[in-house]
């Protein structure tokens, strides 16, 4: 369903084709316009959660020399307009539709963001509001909070992206109500920011991995604002929740998927030496190699060993023997939101 950057999955999927004309019910939508994705998600409540009708996502690379240019391209801001046309034109027919589309860090660092805001709002009808890294981070981590142990004292949710990494700190034993987020940081790294950064040499180089894995952790270890809960993590108290397509990728390799299947993926649990095994063997493939894989395939065959290059120097500084595999997170956070009144609760 979601992935931030990794796994390959259907443009569209419509989950319950009698929802494909409009209908007297409201339906509620979460439309994500990220670094390297656009993903949409319609569903409507059920008694404790939420069943989804309609699903689409496209990978748009908006964030493309974004880095080197300190603005949207032309050729990315069309890809990205296009996907959202067709967001557009999905959520259409519902007359009684509770959409909040949200831009992050493309947009938000982007000097000609907002102005590419107001062309998709004239152009296609959206609305995007560009999001903080602190409600991204915030409503990925309510997206995720159903997969946290309760029987550990800290849960490290990771949201691996394509022009930043958000990292939180949760107390799993709150994730049953309000997941109470013990400390976050944003870091300005993501996998198409570290891919265009050590672009990948011809032949499998050790030294470029390494290279990767220095640059995040330099990042990673310059943040102190969650010292107080490392212990957790060296007595074995932690696990990792990782709501990344890099992450997800992984898991269907870990699986041997003949394709990418989320019900077997969502809610894995995997040993971070397996996690660390999968991503050795995809960094010795080429890049060839890994696009012919079905749980990665080409439009996603350069960005899964930067994935795994921020995940392991994440890893390293926060060590856990668990990570909990998360195929869902922000656009999830935001439908279980806007549903909130319907249940009679806040989030």
């Amino acid at each position: 369903m979601a992935d931030k950057d990794g796994a390959e999955r259907p443009a569209r999927r419509r989950f319950a084709p009698q929802h494909g004309a409009p209908t007297g019910e409201v339906v509620y939508a979460a439309l994500d316009l990220g670094t390297n994705n656009c993903r949409l998600l319609l569903a409507e409540p059920t008694q404790r959660a939420f069943r989804v009708l309609d699903s689409y996502s496209r990978i748009i690379r908006l964030g493309e020399g974004l880095s080197a240019s300190g603005v949207l391209s032309e050729a990315a801001m069309d890809r990205a307009l296009e996907a959202l046309r067709a967001c557009a034109m999905i959520v259409a027919p519902h007359q009684q539709l509770k959409l909040r589309a949200i831009a992050t860090q493309a947009c938000r660092i982007a000097a000609n963001g907002p102005a590419f805001l107001a062309r998709v709002k004239r152009e296609t009808g959206l609305s995007l509001e560009i999001v903080t890294p602190a409600e991204e981070a915030r409503l990925s981590v309510l997206g995720c909070a159903a997969l946290m142990d309760p029987s550990a004292d800290v849960a490290l949710v990771i949201d691996i992206g394509g022009g930043s990494t958000e990292l939180s700190w949760v107390d799993p034993r709150s994730a049953h109500a309000k997941p109470k987020v013990l400390a976050w940081t944003s870091l300005p790294v993501g996998v198409v920011t570290l891919a265009e950064q050590f672009p990948e040499p011809d032949a499998p180089d050790p030294a470029w991995y390494a290279a990767m894995c220095a640059a995040a952790a330099d990042h990673v270890r310059a943040f102190a604002g969650a010292d107080p809960f490392k212990n957790a993590f060296h007595i074995g108290r932690a696990h990792v929740v990782g709501t990344s397509g890099a992450v997800s990728s992984l898991a269907g390799v870990h699986l041997d998927l003949p394709k990418y299947q989320r019900s077997k993926v969502d809610g894995l649990w995997m040993q971070m030496h397996d996690v660390r095994k999968v991503a050795g063997e995809l960094r010795a493939l080429p890049k060839s190699g890994r696009a012919a894989h079905p749980c990665i395939g080409p439009d996603r065959a350069d960005l899964v060993v930067p994935g795994s290059a921020i995940l392991e120097a994440v890893s390293r500084l926060w060590p856990v023997e668990r990570v909990r595999v998360a195929d869902r997170g922000l656009r999830e956070g935001v439908l279980i939101e806007l549903m909130a009144p319907v249940r009679g609760g806040a989030t």
